[in-house]
């Protein structure tokens, strides 16, 4: 943003009411850019709400939101202007130079000579146009630090430019510590330099297009995206809030079903429970007739009425199995199924798995008893980096002594965790997890087989030590999230800013306890001297 607002013009800046630098600039519905104060004051003085420019007309006045991409690219333009007015060297000449000469209020100077180092009003610059002998001296216009265009070394005008060394020297450098080398006068320099101004002008230009057309796109870019984001907000609201509704009406029908099953079987038993207490009253009442029969002395009697009396109807007893069929049980396993595809469904969406996955987060502190002689440790044991010189350290059975490797203090046996790794500014590193029984003491391949569940970089190409061939990445990795899932033996790299799954490791072989991996590689002379930093991980 900075950038592109320096090489923007000063017209581009201006609000067309008051015709100063923007403040607060708001955006008309016509695309227009006015200070805040400026417009409502244009609006408060006329009958009709009208943009000055295109002189459209609103009906009501338009709700207005400050133009932040204008409102920042204005304050640096602010800024840009006040360090040129105030920079020395090759810029416009100051209007506040005074003369020298002036001894009680300083006159403003008119002219500055090179040859006195001096710079005079027009009073004292009276002398230089009237004497023969300082018509000679070059005057130009006031400047201010005159002392700057001074050799330091022989105290003479630097009136030469050193082509070699691209330096202002003065004819005594020349013989001295620019000897041989290719100088030439200021003025032939200046003519040289003078010829290119058109075409570096037309670059400028250029590269001001470019930026303009840039910040138009995006702009329009964050149009788009606002009204797609709001039409993809509306749809998945309203996708489910359907799937809601018609869970909820599925709900109504499941339960609606078990209430009339369950009304049915209530029916059926009441039913069976009336003919068995219909049964048992006419038992009762042959049992109670049997007693009675068996005190009669009328033996015809006894003999013609015992048989009918003692064999009651034959009729089985009622079905009773009233047990609910079971075919509900089988709706709440595929419930319970839907319920589980839905959350597969969410989660892939980026940035909600990515939301979950951050809630495993797990604090680490680099284990100085396992890190590489070759590596520096920060006080917090936060960072990490190969200082390429091996140091004094005590031997411990736990540290890696042929590579620059270091492992976390802390171990993990079972469940989840999570953490991120800044990999900003290296060139070959590898983070991950390893086994706590890996080989310390020799140089051994990054591999599964070997314990080993990391990614890297190594001369500019990704890859996984599952995996040989090159991973591609479509965005800048600048910060490595690692997800261990330890029951299901699966290790996973994100890209930590896109929230974007780089690869998987997959193993089922995570019997003992696991160890986050940190190795910053050698640091090739500087090239690769940047720390491996474990940054905190951000859960909302």
């Amino acid at each position: 943003m900075a950038s592109a607002s320096i090489l923007l013009s000063e017209e581009r800046f201006l609000c067309s009411v008051c015709l100063d630098v923007f403040t607060d600039p708001v955006s008309m519905p016509c695309g227009h850019n006015f200070c805040s104060a400026c417009i409502h004051t244009y609006w408060d003085s006329r009958d009709t709400c009208q943009c000055p420019l295109c002189k459209r007309t609103f009906s009501t006045r338009p709700e207005l939101q400050v133009n932040t991409v204008i409102s920042e690219l204005a304050e640096e333009f602010k800024k840009m202007v006040q360090v040129k007015a105030s920079t020395p060297g090759p810029q416009l000449p100051s209007v506040d130079v005074l003369c020298d000469i002036c001894s009680e209020i300083k006159e403003k100077a008119v002219k500055s000579c090179l040859t006195c180092l001096t710079s005079f009003c027009e009073l004292h610059l009276e002398p230089h146009r009237r004497v023969a002998g300082l018509a000679g001296h070059k005057l130009l216009e006031p400047v201010k630090n005159l002392d700057d265009r001074m050799c330091k070394t022989h105290n003479k005008m630097t009136e030469l430019y050193c082509c070699m060394e691209q330096a202002f020297i003065c004819v005594l450098c020349l013989k001295d510590n620019h000897k041989g080398h290719n100088a030439v006068p200021l003025e032939e320099h200046y003519e040289k330099v003078a010829a290119t101004k058109d075409e570096a002008q037309a670059k400028i230009q250029k590269l001001i297009q470019t930026r303009i057309e840039k910040i138009a796109e995006i702009e329009k870019l964050l149009d788009v995206s606002e009204v797609d984001s709001e039409k993809e907000e509306k749809a998945t609201v309203q996708v489910f809030t359907d799937l809601i509704h018609f869970i909820q009406a599925s709900q109504a029908e499941v339960v609606e079903a078990i209430e009339e099953r369950h009304s049915a079987i209530k029916q059926k038993g009441e039913e069976f429970l009336k003919e068995l207490r219909r049964e048992i009253t006419e038992l009762e009442s042959r049992s109670s007739q049997l007693e009675h029969l068996s005190q009669s002395e009328d033996h015809y009697y006894f003999l013609q009425s015992f048989p009918t009396l003692s064999k009651p109807p034959h009729k089985n007893c009622p079905d009773t199995d009233l047990r609910p069929n079971l075919s509900f049980e089988a709706t709440r396993g595929d419930v319970t199924r839907l319920h589980q595809r839905v959350d597969e469904i969410m989660e892939n969406i980026p940035e909600i798995k990515m939301k979950r996955i951050r809630e495993h987060a797990v604090d680490l502190t680099l284990d100085p008893d396992t890190a590489n002689c070759a590596l520096i440790i920060s006080e917090d044991g936060k960072q990490v980096k190969d200082e390429w010189k091996g140091q004094k350290v005590s031997s411990n059975p736990k540290r890696f002594d042929k590579c620059s490797e270091v492992l976390a203090k802390e171990g993990f046996t079972t469940g989840k965790f999570y953490f991120e790794v800044q990999v900003k500014g290296k060139t070959c590193w590898s983070v991950g997890v390893v086994r706590e029984s890996v080989d310390r003491k020799n140089d051994v391949k990054l591999s599964t087989e070997n314990g080993f569940w990391t990614f890297g970089l190594d001369e500019g190409k990704y890859s996984s030590s599952a995996n040989s061939n090159n991973v591609v990445l479509k965005e800048e990795l600048q910060k490595l999230g690692v997800f261990v899932d330890h029951d299901k033996g699966l290790v996973s790299f994100y890209n930590a800013d896109s929230k974007s799954c780089i690869c998987s490791l997959i193993s089922h072989c995570y019997r003992e306890k696991l160890y986050p991996y940190f190795c910053p590689q050698p640091n090739e002379n500087g090239r690769n001297s940047a720390p491996l930093i474990i940054t905190p991980v951000q859960t909302h």
